[in-house]
Order: C-alpha cells, then structure tokens, then sequence
C-alpha cells in the first residue's frame, strides 16, 4: 500500500457524519499468523485494508501461504497447506516494518521445526523487547540463538513441552506468542500475568474453533491443554475499539457530531464512562456508538492508563488533544508504556499548555517510576490551537496530530502521515465523509 505523505489540514470545524469501522488492528494479523498453525484452509471476515494486514500478508506469502483478500468485502482466506521455510533476504525486507514477525515462531516450529526473526520494526513509543517471547519459547524447549543479522529458533529433538510461565507484566505480545507456541506443543501451559484484552479473548475464540484447548481463570491465568493437530477456522474479526475511540475523540476536540458504525460498547465500556466524564455524549444501537460534543464546556479529569479492563493507552492519546480544550487541569498518568508523550511537543507547538513529568502523577506509583521517565502529563486549558507544520512520530500519536490539525484554527500541513495507514483504514477517505478539509500535497 503506497500513498503521498504529506496532507494539509484546514481546521476549525466540525467533524460531522457517518463512518465505518472493521476488525481490529491488533487482533486480524495475529489470527492470519494463527491460520499457519492450521492443516487446513481459513476464512477471516471483516479484515481492513492497513498496512499491517499488507505486511503480514507477504510474510505468510513468503512461506508458502496461500492468501486472497476480497478488500471490498473484507473476506481473506488462507492456506497452509504447502508451508515452506523462506529465504533471509526477503524475511528482512519485510521485517522491519512490524513487531508482527516475532509471533510467526511457534507456528513455524511447529509447522517446519525453525524459523528465523529479522530485526523488528514498529512505534518508537518505548521498550518493548523481544525477551519476553524469547523466554517463552525456550520455556518450551526452543533453541534460540541470538546473531547480529535476527534470531534463529530450533525446536530439539525432544519436541517442545508444556511449561509454566508467569509473566512479570501482563504482556499483550508475549500472552500471544504462549497462545500460538501452546496449542501444539506435548503437555499442559499454565500461563500466570497473562493480558485478558479483548483482541486475545478474540485470539482464544479462533484457536478454539481450530480444536485447541484454552480455559481462562479470572486471576489472569490461561491454562492450554497441547493438542498434535489444528485445522482452519472461520471467523468475524471483533471491531476495532482503537479506531472507534480515535474518531470520538475527533467528535469532541472538533466540537462534531460522528456515528462510528461498527463500534461494539462491551468493548469500550472503560473509554465511554471516561468520555462521559470529561463531558462528551454517545448514543449506542446495534449497529454502533454516535459520539458528539453536545456544546458547553469540557470537564478537566485525573485518568491512569492501564492494561485492560483499564484504560487502554492507545485511548490516551487521542483524548488528551480533546482535554486540551476542557476548562482546569487534567492530570494522565501513563503506565503502558514509557515513551508515550512525545507527541505533546507537537501540540505545544500549536498552542496547548501541556507539561510532562517523570513522577507518577494521579495515581498509584507504577514502574516507571523511578527510571526517568516522563510518564506523567498536566494538560491546562482550554487553550485554542493554532496550525502548524507537524510531523508524525508514530501510529497513534500522529492520529492524535491529525485530530490536533482539525481542531485548530488555519491550515497545517501533517508530514509522514502514511505512518496512519498501519492501523486506521481509509482515514483520509473517512475525513472527507465527515465534511474534513483536507487535501494531499504530494498527490
């Protein structure tokens, strides 16, 4: 997927329409690398058009799988059945840019006894190293070695095993990489610290459809039981509630009025009662959530991201371009990841009062605490923005930029705004369904 880089955005007015959303960003590709792990062929439905799908598409092409994707509607299959080892040239020309590759290791030591993961790519929002899945696999018995160019892993003689695994953090990645390694190896995993985010109940729901057998207790502690053979599965992808939460949170910092069809409540239960409270309404039918500011001021709120049911960190960002439009201060105190403040500098540069911090602010001390880092933010407003020329720095702060761009007075021009394109479908087409003045300049 190729596309020009540069928009220009001219801001002060509403967002105002209707738009669509499909399934997740961060579950569809990890259930198109679950397919490898079938004998069979698999039918994914309602998979977006985004970079990511593009990119773990060619991967899987790459080793034998067959995949057709109907982009119209949403449709892909995938086959396994002739699944190959694939060079190391073209495995690094794909590599980096995605973290999805670390996931393909279980499956292909199941499927071919090795694999081979390149450097990785993904957001510069802070540490998210690859340890963790390393020791999973070789709680399973892999053998990992580390060389300058990736990582070669080799499942022993012996097979691969069950283990008992407790995370010291509840790692979305590394609860996926157990999932997709424990379904085929001998014996039983006990997972402890694992994330229960809805993406991996969804990742839990199409292994079972495949024969594997999970069980999830309510301490965080997913127990699978290895079984010798998977086969293909069909399934719907649960929406995306990222993209969801980004467009309401377009609908308030623009003032605007947005139904977002598709967004699905059970999911976002945490982000709508954080809406609510910074003075936003919605309206939610079968078919999805309206968001809209309903006039009047914002309420300024002390918020603490968390892994789920908490709020989620991609919310955060989105939501801190609109508290910068609420009366008082909002105190949000990061605790996912480390880095995820940078993009304020932009929206300094167009007006917002904003200052991070490196104590843990609004909340309880978390581990960032004491490793210098700014984690915390103290958003002071309201504060009119103004355009300017911005650049994006990673997939959810550059939304964030985008929402900034619209809610500000003049024109700005957004640089790098393909980077978008990894997790939010058609996001320039879906501005202009909600009336956005918005425009390529290197079209």
């Amino acid at each position: 997927m190729t596309m020009p880089s540069v928009l220009r955005v001219e801001g002060g007015y509403p967002l105002q329409g209707t738009i669509t959303v499909r399934g997740a960003k961060n579950f569809v590709p990890k259930a198109m690398v679950a397919a490898l792990l079938g004998d069979g062929l698999s039918q994914l439905s309602n998979v977006p058009l985004i970079r990511d799908v593009d990119v773990v598409s060619d991967l899987l092409r790459l080793h034998g799988v067959e995949v057709n994707f109907d982009q119209t509607s949403g449709v892909m299959t995938l086959d396994p059945r002739n699944v190959k080892i694939a060079s190391r040239s073209d495995i690094d020309s794909l590599g980096g840019a995605s973290r999805i590759p670390i996931l393909f290791c279980g499956p292909l030591l199941h499927q071919l006894g090795e694999a081979f993961i390149p450097e990785l790519g993904g957001c510069n929002i802070g540490g998210r190293p690859i340890d963790f899945h390393l020791d999973t696999l070789r709680r399973f018995g892999a053998v990992v070695e580390k060389r300058p160019d990736g990582v070669r892993i080799r499942k022993p003689a012996e097979g691969l095993r069950g283990a008992l695994i407790e995370l010291p953090f509840p790692s979305v990645g590394a609860t996926e990489q157990t999932l997709l390694t424990a379904v085929r190896v001998e014996g039983i995993t006990i997972l402890k610290g694992a994330a229960v985010e809805p993406e991996i109940m969804d990742l839990i729901n199409v292994l079972q459809k495949m024969g594997a057998i999970i069980s999830v207790d309510t301490d965080r502690t997913i127990r699978i039981e290895g079984v010798s053979t998977l086969h293909g599965y069909r399934h719907n992808a649960l929406p995306d509630r990222i993209e969801a939460a980004s467009w309401g949170a377009a609908a308030l910092a623009t003032r605007g009025d947005i139904y977002v069809r598709g967004a699905h409540q059970p999911d976002m239960t945490t982000f709508l009662n954080t809406y609510r409270k910074v003075g936003g309404a919605f309206d939610i039918d079968s078919e999805g959530i309206r968001f809209y500011h309903p006039g009047g001021e914002l309420n300024s709120i002390a918020l603490e991201t968390a892994v789920h049911p908490g709020f989620m960190t991609d919310w955060q960002q989105p939501l801190v371009v609109a508290l910068t439009q609420a009366r008082g201060l909002s105190i949000v105190h990061e605790t996912v990841y480390e880095n995820r403040f940078g993009f304020t500098k932009a929206l300094r540069k167009m007006g917002a009062n904003i200052q991070v911090y490196r104590e843990c602010l609004g909340g309880t001390p978390c581990r960032f605490g004491q490793r210098n880092f700014f984690h915390s933010a103290v958003i002071s407003g309201p504060t009119p923005l103004h355009a300017a020329d911005i650049t994006v720095p990673d997939l959810r702060g550059g939304f964030s930029h985008l929402i900034a761009a619209l809610a500000a007075e003049g024109t700005s021009t957004v640089s790098g705004i393909d980077v978008i394109s990894r997790g939010y479908e058609h996001f320039t087409t879906k501005l202009k369904q909600l009336d956005a003045r918005v425009g390529y300049l290197d079209a």
